[in-house]
């Protein structure tokens, strides 16, 4: 009981002393005002532009025959079968035979196969670069002022002239 009682009369002494606590506004002599300068690392894009030579191969009409792929895939097809012992076994041997030599068949002719003529041209090609340089930017005023024959210093966002505005708080010592 006596703690709950202690807990109340502790709430009341403070809630009393907020009551009587009175705020105000004065206004304050500027003894200096300085302007606070930071160093910022700033990164610029910059585009930056070249020239390059590229090969452009040219090929035939695209009227390529398939007659080798043809050749070679028969031609597997007909080793495959002849390697197996019975029909099955040819079967199989026929269709292995038959995609192995048309593979056989595509290599020779990709390898075969050379561009029918080669120009070259000149393209331009771009990419964006970040330019690094170190910029000082305000970053506030360091304010010294006077107030009841005292001095003090805050530090704000704006120079605040010859006068600063100070919240000045009264409150009574119990």
């Amino acid at each position: 009981m006596n703690t709950r009682l202690v807990g109340i009369l502790a709430a009341l002494v403070l809630l009393s002393t907020q009551a009587f606590a009175e705020t105000t506004y004065a206004t304050a002599p500027v003894i200096e005002s300085r302007a606070i300068y930071e160093l910022v690392e700033i990164s610029s894009p910059q585009e930056q532009c070249w020239e390059e030579k590229t090969a452009i191969d040219r090929y035939g009409n695209g009227n390529r025959s398939n007659t080798p792929v043809l050749v070679s895939t028969i031609l597997g097809g007909a080793i495959g079968n002849a390697g197996g012992h019975n029909k099955s076994n040819q079967r199989v041997g026929a269709v292995l035979g038959a995609m192995l030599g048309h593979s056989i068949g595509r290599d020779i002719m990709d390898r075969n196969e050379r561009p029918s003529s080669r120009e070259y041209q000149t393209v331009q090609r771009c990419e964006t670069v970040y330019q690094q340089h170190e910029e000082e930017r305000l970053a506030g005023y360091q304010v010294t002022y006077l107030y009841n024959g005292q001095e003090y210093s805050v530090r704000t966002n704006t120079d605040p002239g010859e006068e600063i505005r100070v919240r000045v708080s009264i409150q009574p010592v119990l």
